[in-house]
């Protein structure tokens, strides 16, 4: 997995502020479901996780792009995120930040709200 460089004018933003930007732009993009989580001290990996649902493959797709577009400083290829191709969870590591984006029916499988339950929520 390849971490995305954010963009330059938002490199010295918290990463609280890149969640809530990545939040802001799947909300425009009509995701489902859309919660952050602060697992600052729970997680040695990042600090923020962007958990949403999607209503198709395709609409993964596209919120994917969206947040993409709104925080990384190069335009997604297949190669930079996992799992854009199929669009059943695909994943966008901003290294403070990593975006989750499930296909509706996987998000329960999966359950990494309930894996992450002691993680605060944060208000979008």
């Amino acid at each position: 997995m390849h971490i995305k460089t954010v963009s330059r004018k938002l490199q010295d933003l918290p990463g609280l502020d890149l969640a809530r930007i990545a939040a802001e732009a799947a909300r425009g993009m009509k995701a489902e479901n859309l919660v952050i989580l602060d697992v600052r001290g729970l997680s040695s990996v990042t600090d923020y996780f962007v958990i949403m649902s999607a209503r198709s493959t395709r609409h993964a797709q596209s919120l994917a792009r969206a947040v993409d577009e709104a925080l990384s400083s190069k335009r997604l290829k297949s190669g930079d995120t996992e799992g854009l191709a199929e669009g059943l969870w695909v994943l966008l590591d901003f290294n403070d930040v990593v975006v989750h984006i499930f296909y509706h029916e996987l998000r329960d499988f999966y359950d990494l709200d309930g894996l992450w339950h002691d993680a605060p929520r944060v208000t979008i």
